[in-house]
């Protein structure tokens, strides 16, 4: 039964749209997906376990283009919820107090959709024959109730029970597979604290393809999950990633998860996105030459950046987007193909050519996304490189992916990292003509 409600939702970040709370938190989703490939359709039982932050009279979630009908708090029905535009509004009979911690199990169905926005849609898609999620910055919502904001980082159990010769791909390892009639249902465990945008299923005829090689380092095992027509192009195109992890493992520190799959859809795809533990490719992203490599080094960085740490406001984007950008200089300079410096100085004279009127470490949620706060912010990373030196810069980048490994971040951190780790430095008189002024400093 539902009930209207007066209290507005409570944005925690602007950039996020009106999604996402900072006055509780989950600490683990168990979400029990029922797929219907021919109608697109979900139900779904999602089962949340929270704590409070603040007294909490009512708990909002991000859930859009679903709706609830059952709905349960800590094991007892809740009579009072209310849809509201893309909220979930939740009415306790009693007012939650801080540190209480509180299950909610709330079933839902729908046909989902993707989620339109400032960057297009994202969000559940459907493909040509299968299911894509892209989740970054606010599609979750759209295939499970959520809160939706980058900091708030949870642990994972993901099942999903959809057609025969099907396979999903989940976050995380697979615990179980089970047929019943003409259904299999797939069940993956990921233990590692993980940002919803970053939860992913990926849905197709899908066989799983080894990319390590017999003569190479590989500690982390790396996949890629591909239609038997696609296999050989994927060991081709993807034939150089056991490479690019070794060269990151080098530069930025273990691999923060048990292995890495690429996923390879049979449809064409605009860009390729990443997950937590995997990325997701179109088959037009096979290629070996740089640009499909750039892409691909790109993803796998954001492991670490991005994924392992992740921001704690999207205002700090560029923490992600910079630094993979830098990761793909780094690969081009170690597979031979231009130096840092000269991908640098190209970026530079790009930049110095257009436009100069954004921000990169505060560009607005409208162009969160824009190519400057990737390049750019790259040369805010090559910018700390040379003023640290090699040495430094890089023992720094290792103690910040380890000491803050599957936590959040911000920019302010990295300053006072930094300089706690360098003797002598100043970060800040370092980052701010790149990342706070609009026009574009000179390249050392």
């Amino acid at each position: 039964m539902t009930h209207p409600t007066s209290s507005p939702p409570n944005p925690a970040d602007p950039y996020a749209l009106n999604h996402g709370s900072t006055s509780y938190r989950v600490d683990r989703y168990e979400l029990d997906l029922d797929v219907r490939l021919g109608s697109n359709r979900l139900i779904g039982k999602a089962v949340m376990l929270c704590t409070a932050l603040e007294p909490l009279r009512q708990v909002v979630l991000d859930l859009v283009g679903l709706r609830a009908s059952k709905i349960q708090l800590d094991g007892k029905k809740l009579q009072k919820f209310n849809h509201r535009a893309e909220h979930l509004v939740l009415t306790p009979a009693s007012t939650l107090k801080p540190g209480q911690q509180f299950t909610l199990e709330i079933r839902y169905e729908g046909n989902p959709k993707p989620r339109r926005g400032l960057w297009g849609d994202v969000g559940w898609e459907e493909l040509t024959d299968g299911v894509l999620v892209a989740g970054q910055p606010n599609g979750a919502a759209s295939w499970f109730p959520c809160n939706d904001h980058p900091r708030s980082k949870s642990s994972y159990l993901i099942s999903v029970t959809t057609d025969e010769n099907y396979r999903p791909v989940c976050n995380g390892r697979l615990v179980s597979r089970s047929r019943k009639s003409s259904r299999e249902t797939w069940v993956y465990e990921h233990a590692e604290p993980m940002a919803t945008y970053l939860a992913t299923v990926q849905i197709g005829r899908y066989l799983m393809v080894s990319l390590n090689r017999d003569d190479h380092h590989h500690r982390v095992p790396q996949f890629a999950a591909v239609t038997p027509d696609l296999a050989d192009a994927a060991r081709r195109g993807l034939g150089r990633q056991p490479d690019m992890m070794r060269t990151f493992e080098d530069c930025f520190g273990p691999y923060p998860f048990a292995d890495y799959t690429s996923v390879v859809t049979e449809d064409e795809l605009e860009i390729p996105l990443e997950a937590q533990t995997l990325s997701i490719f179109g088959r037009n992203h096979l290629s070996e030459a740089w640009e499909a490599q750039r892409l691909i080094a790109h993803e796998l960085s954001h492991q670490w950046f991005g994924n392992s740490l992740t921001v704690t406001t999207w205002k700090d984007i560029w923490l992600h987007e910079g630094f993979a950008c830098y990761a793909e200089w780094l690969w081009s300079e170690e597979s031979r193909t231009m130096t840092v410096a000269d991908r640098a100085s190209a970026a530079w004279k790009k930049l110095d050519a257009g436009p100069q009127d954004l921000l990169v470490g505060d560009p607005g949620p409208e162009l969160m996304f824009d190519d400057r706060v990737y390049k750019r912010g790259a040369l805010a990373v090559h910018a700390l490189r040379v003023a640290a030196g090699d040495l430094a810069f890089f023992s720094f980048l290792q103690h910040w992916t380890g000491a803050n490994r599957h936590g959040s971040i911000s920019s302010e951190m990295l300053v006072e990292a930094a300089d706690a780790f360098i003797p002598g430095f100043d970060a800040a008189a370092v980052l701010r003509p790149w990342l706070y002024e609009a026009a574009l400093p000179p390249l050392r």
